[in-house]
């Protein structure tokens, strides 16, 4: 039973009132400076139309939020006190942003993206980095996203999808490029030309590593990565000829329990040249968890069934067990893939327009960067935690403003324990570098 009123207040009250930490960093940052210096962004043509450092601002800022599609943005619109915080003197709707994106043609993705990846990665002080590519499904429902059309779907077989291709610097944890594809691509489709134009977007960067899974395991990408003496690792198909290498080779090395390794020299009969094939394969028995995949050529031979395998083709001379640790790190990629779509909205994101849809999903990208850069420089704690659990840890805090001695003051909700914490938080915010420093 309620045992007290209820009654109503007019003061601009927010949930968001750790956002302030962020809108510090991107003050420091001079973000809509650089939002406007932007040459490439449309415009809008009305008077009473919103400026685009004004959308693309509110745009990531409703990521942040929790936003994970347009209709999400309407929590965003309607909270003043937050749209104070950020000084936006009105919030654009979700048909604003739809609007807005459909402005945005291939030319344009590919304009804008390369100015603001490059004014992100020429400020950011880190060189000889690791590059890892890899694909992903985006099921789409319905018939009305353009490219969205039937292909490889393991989860969601016989729907949509796009099959985009993105790049991370597994380094600093930031995205590198993005490219939005149709769904019927394979993974390789177009990649020489998104690797091309991911080291235009990272010119003044040189590149110590790139990391491939099998899905790109063809020999023009061997060849072009060896012209341009670039070292890389990639997952090898298990075609019959490997498979039939795997199962004759007899002279293991034992690592630890369940797991061996070995290498040897491969040539395929579309390859000019012999290249290092470094294999690994677990016992399963020891290794339930093993990663990697069952030799199908010999399912009944008992030998092979007890074990899972994997393979990589390598231009490194380093050791075996180097080679298989150093791909092991990316598996990060597939984990920053899963939080792009769980909490940036990487798959849901969409409008009916191809190049519309690839514009809102690469200021998605941009948030992910930002964020990135947050946790880094900010927070700087050694765990990177996920934005779902930042939302609640940091962000999350309720706030209204309060006009004290004729000065507006934004007043914090938070229980004593907590405010040296957010005292400290926020002396890292105003202490923020730019240009980035090293990590």
């Amino acid at each position: 039973m309620i045992d007290f009123p209820v009654s109503f207040t007019s003061k601009e009250i927010t949930p968001w009132g750790g956002m302030v930490f962020l809108k510090q960093m991107l003050d420091k940052m001079r973000f809509s400076d650089i939002v406007r210096k932007c040459e490439h962004l449309p415009t809008s043509g009305s008077n009473r139309g919103y400026s685009p450092e004004v959308i693309l601002e509110a745009f990531i800022a409703s990521i942040w939020c929790g936003a994970t599609r347009f209709m999400h943005t309407e929590l965003t619109r309607l909270d003043p006190a937050l749209a104070r915080i950020f000084g936006w003197k009105s919030v654009p709707a979700q048909d604003a942003y739809k609007r807005y994106f459909s402005k945005f043609e291939q030319v344009t993705n590919l304009e804008v993206s390369q100015y603001f990846y490059s004014w992100l990665f020429d400020h950011y002080h880190f060189d000889h980095f690791t590059l890892d590519i890899d694909s992903s499904i985006l099921t789409r429902y319905g018939n009305q996203v353009e490219g969205a059309k039937k292909g490889y779907n393991p989860k969601k077989k016989g729907r949509n999808a796009h099959h985009p291709l993105i790049a991370f610097v597994s380094d600093v944890n930031l995205v590198a490029n993005m490219w939005l594809r149709s769904g019927d691509t394979s993974s390789a489709n177009n990649f020489l030309s998104f690797l091309e134009d991911t080291l235009q977007k990272l010119q003044n960067k040189t590149i110590g590593l790139i990391r491939l899974d099998s899905g790109f395991f063809q020999s023009d990408i061997l060849d072009y990565l060896e012209q341009r003496n670039t070292d890389y690792i990639i997952a090898a198909k298990f075609t019959h000829p490997i498979q039939r290498i795997i199962a004759d080779h007899k002279a293991w090395i034992h690592l630890d329990d369940g797991i061996e390794i070995c290498e040897q020299t491969y040539k395929s009969d579309s390859w000019n040249k012999e290249r290092r094939l470094v294999i690994v394969r677990q016992r399963i028995k020891e290794r339930p968890n093993a990663t990697g995949k069952m030799l199908s050529l010999f399912p009944e031979e008992e030998e092979y069934r007890n074990y899972r395998y994997s393979a990589y083709v390598t231009s490194m001379k380093l050791s075996p067990v180097e080679i298989w640790r150093l791909y092991r790190g990316r598996a990060n990629a597939e984990n920053y893939i899963k939080e792009l779509k769980y909490d940036f909205g990487f798959e849901s994101f969409n409008l009916k327009g191809f190049y519309a849809t690839e514009a809102a999903l690469t200021f998605a990208m941009i948030a992910y960067n930002l964020m990135s850069l947050f946790k880094q420089f900010i927070l700087q704690e050694k765990t990177q935690r996920r934005l779902s659990t930042l939302r609640f840890r940091t962000f999350a805090i309720g706030a209204f403003f309060e006009k004290i001695n004729n000065q507006i003051v934004l007043k914090i909700a938070l229980v004593k324990k907590r405010r040296k914490w957010f005292s400290s938080l926020w002396n890292q915010s105003q202490n923020f570098n730019y240009p980035f420093s090293n990590a």
